[in-house]
Order: structure tokens, then C-alpha cells, then sequence
């Protein structure tokens, strides 16, 4: 028996092996692996959008290159910071411009969430005939997760969610714990922070000018962004 050949709808190259689908169409899997790591809605997508978020993944190189890190936050999974730029982006990659991790403005961000898994496993003893069961009273092996959840305005996907630690955690209050639990707070509060300062900025931009008297030139004005008068260029205030 024959099967027709099949070609990615992007690249056009035969898809050999692992083919993804789309909404109306299908991609291979090295367009596929040039999407945003936090994009998860592909199968919900047309051919136009996964075109447009690959375009968007291209130009997304350039921010990359010209990102400046001025501050880390985390170990594995990190948020980087280029806070004169007012950016960020999050990745566990030491090859930065190779992973092409999303570049955000500070805008973006919407807000951010710690959440506290708990995992119980019981554990039960083997008995004479092979068969397992339970002690009484009941044992459990349990261990911890601490995720960061920062939620986003982008066209491609709305959240990106990551633990602050690798390795299970078996104890609340040890040092694993403590740790991975301050790595969650210092991204909660530096995110909330720089959201703020864009909100005031924006409210501060947005709210009526207000006529002073210039010092220099007695003239009824309305200082410019710098902080000058319209009329004679003398600092106000």
C-alpha cells in the first residue's frame, strides 16, 4: 500500500516524522520547535496565526540580541530583567540568543501568582502473600512544588507558569523549601512593582496639564516634558 507524501504547510518540506497538526493544516516538527516554549494552543490555531507567531518569532531575535541583562531573578527556570529598557523574559537557557526566549515589555505583565503544591503518595507495606496494605494508620510520602504563574498580555498566550526549584522538595520549612519559596516572592514582588510604575507613569501621562506661572518670563504656560516653559525655554519648579 501507497500513502501520499505529506509537506509541512509552512516550509513546505516532506514530513517524514512527527507531523503536528493545526486547525487546517500541519507543520513539521522544526517549524513547530521555532514557536514560543509558552504557546500551547497549536492545535487550536490556523496556518495564518502559526505564520504570523513564526514572523513574530523572527523579529523576536533582534530584541534578544539587544537585551541587556541587569538583574536576575531565580536559578533554573530565571527571570532576566533589562530594566533600562524595561523589558524582561524568562528562560532556564545559558544560550540566550539559541533559545530565542520571548522579550516583554514591562506592560505585559498582568499579574503573578505563587501556588504551593502538595503531593501525597501513600505508602503501604508488602504482606506475606505478595499482595500491598495500608498501615494504620495510614503513611504518605510527600513532597512540594512552588510555581510562579506571571500572567501576560500577548497574542500568543496569556500565562507562563515555571517552579523556582528542581528536584522534589520533602519538607515545608527546610532550606530547598525556604529557598525556592524567597525565589517566588523576589519575581512576585520585582513583576508587581514594575507593573505599578507603569500604571502610575501611565495615569501621571494621561492627567490634565496644568498652567503655572513662569518665574523667568511671567508668562501663563504649560511646561513641556522637560519640565521648561513654552514661552521663554526657562526651568520651571
Amino acid at each position: 500500500m501507497f500513502f501520499s507524501k505529506e509537506a509541512c504547510d509552512v516550509c513546505g518540506k516532506e514530513i517524514r516524522m512527527g507531523k503536528r497538526k493545526l486547525e487546517d493544516g500541519m507543520i513539521c516538527k522544526e517549524c513547530a520547535s521555532h514557536l514560543s516554549p509558552f504557546f500551547s494552543e497549536r492545535r487550536q490555531s490556523t496556518l495564518a496565526e502559526i505564520q504570523d507567531q513564526l514572523a513574530y518569532r523572527e523579529a523576536n531575535k533582534e530584541a534578544v540580541a539587544a537585551f541587556n541583562v541587569t538583574r536576575t531573578l531565580g536559578t533554573g527556570m530565571k527571570v532576566l530583567l533589562d530594566e533600562d529598557a524595561r523589558k524582561f523574559m524568562v528562560t532556564s537557557s545559558s544560550r540566550i540568543a539559541e533559545a530565542n526566549p520571548d522579550v516583554m515589555d514591562y506592560s505585559q505583565v498582568t499579574g503573578c501568582d505563587i501556588r504551593v503544591d502538595e503531593n501525597k503518595t501513600e505508602i503501604k507495606k508488602e504482606n506475606e502473600d505478595g499482595t500491598k496494605s495500608s498501615y494504620n494508620p495510614p503513611r504518605y510520602d510527600i513532597d512540594y512544588e512552588i510555581w510562579v504563574t506571571i500572567h501576560v498580555n500577548s497574542p500568543y498566550f496569556n500565562e507562563i507558569e515555571f517552579k523556582t526549584h528542581s528536584g522534589d522538595i520533602d519538607q515545608q520549612g527546610s532550606a530547598e523549601y525556604n529557598s525556592a519559596e524567597q525565589i517566588a516572592q523576589d519575581i512576585r514582588a520585582a513583576l508587581t512593582e514594575v507593573r505599578q510604575t507603569v500604571r502610575d507613569e501611565a495615569t501621571a501621562a494621561s492627567a490634565p496639564k496644568t498652567a503655572v506661572t513662569c518665574p523667568h518670563c511671567n508668562a501663563s504656560t504649560i511646561p513641556d516634558a522637560s519640565g521648561r516653559c513654552e514661552y521663554c525655554g526657562g526651568a520651571i519648579g
